[in-house]
């Protein structure tokens, strides 16, 4: 045979010398979960090895990351239910939770970059992600709130605004609104093509949120479709989205590669609660490796054309990535 593939395969120096996809600890976002207090630390029971930190805590989490080469975070609040009302009061606090963590990071680690969570569901009683209006998410007085909080993420700090609830023309009203207010430096990175997928339940018990009434299914995309999310991209690319982002990232491999052909902006995959609980859970059962399948995991979303994936495994991964 004159074609033999296996010729550059036969040892390790040629594989890496052909290897045509490359996952690094710069590939990856850890996100992670702020609670009040100080020395406080809770255990999220359907994510092993994740946890609520307090700042204090928190920031120490944000150095080590920061000296194993992740070079970013994403930052969410855990908020205790008597704080919570209907129209997420506490996510304009200056001095709520997610404020104080974000100036506590510009200040302590200055260079980690921090993406936060623009969204209304940690802090809403009923678990939705705006404002409801005759039982259903109000699209229009949703962004308003969403405008003031990203607003006040720039004022602390932030690298990335993210939203990630789902409201039309929310991209563009949040652009607007930080550039008339001289944040036009801070980026948008958007949750274009957020599923309503059946994965998040370990996110939810992280953030401590529950759904009083209904689904999330008017403003997160039905699982079905592709089409749907490429003109969601189209959108959020047309109204200053600086990033776009595909979640879950998994099951939605089709969706990265569709959206990799057909924009020139990053995209940023999610590899979401789910994805990492089910690892976690098939090796306690001894079933699987868990650094074994997240490696493989994490390289087919990057193959499919992520630029960069936020996951759970971010850290467990990096001494598996550098041995």
């Amino acid at each position: 045979m004159l074609k033999r593939p296996r010729r550059n395969r036969k040892n390790p120096a040629i594989r890496s010398l052909v290897e045509e996809t490359r996952l690094s600890p710069a590939d990856l976002v850890a996100p992670l979960f702020v609670i009040e207090g100080e020395q406080q630390k809770e255990i999220i029971h359907s994510l092993p090895g994740i946890e609520r930190l307090s700042i204090d805590l928190f920031i120490e989490e944000v150095k080590a990351l920061y000296m194993l080469g992740i070079p970013a975070i994403a930052i969410f609040p855990a908020i205790a239910p008597h704080l919570k009302d209907d129209n997420a009061s506490l996510a304009l606090d200056p001095d709520g939770l997610i404020p104080r963590a974000i100036r506590a990071i510009k200040r302590d680690v200055p260079k980690m970059c921090v993406i936060s969570d623009i969204a209304l569901d940690p802090f809403t009683s009923h678990g939705h992600d705006g404002v409801i209006v005759q039982g259903d998410v109000h699209n229009d007085q949703t962004i308003e709130i969403l405008n003031q909080m990203a607003i006040l993420h720039a004022h602390c700090g932030s690298d990335f605004v993210a939203p990630s609830d789902m409201m039309d023309g929310r991209v563009g009203a949040i652009r607007k609104a930080l550039d008339t207010q001289g944040f036009s430096h801070t980026g948008i990175l958007s949750y274009c093509a957020k599923y309503a997928s059946s994965l998040y339940a370990p996110f939810r018990e992280a953030v401590g949120s529950s759904l009083l009434f209904g689904d999330k299914k008017t403003y997160q995309m039905n699982p079905a479709n592709v089409r749907e999310a490429m003109r969601e991209a189209h959108l959020d690319e047309e109204e200053g989205a600086d990033i776009l982002m595909v979640k879950p990232a998994l099951l939605y491999l089709d969706v990265i590669r569709a959206m990799r052909e057909q924009t020139r902006l990053p995209i940023c995959a999610y590899h979401v609660s789910g994805e990492y609980a089910m690892v976690m859970a098939a090796e306690e059962k001894g079933f699987l490796n868990a650094d074994r399948v997240f490696y493989e995991s994490l390289l087919s979303i990057k193959r499919a054309g992520a630029d960069f994936i936020i996951s759970y495994a971010a850290k467990r991964m990096v001494p598996y990535l550098c041995s």
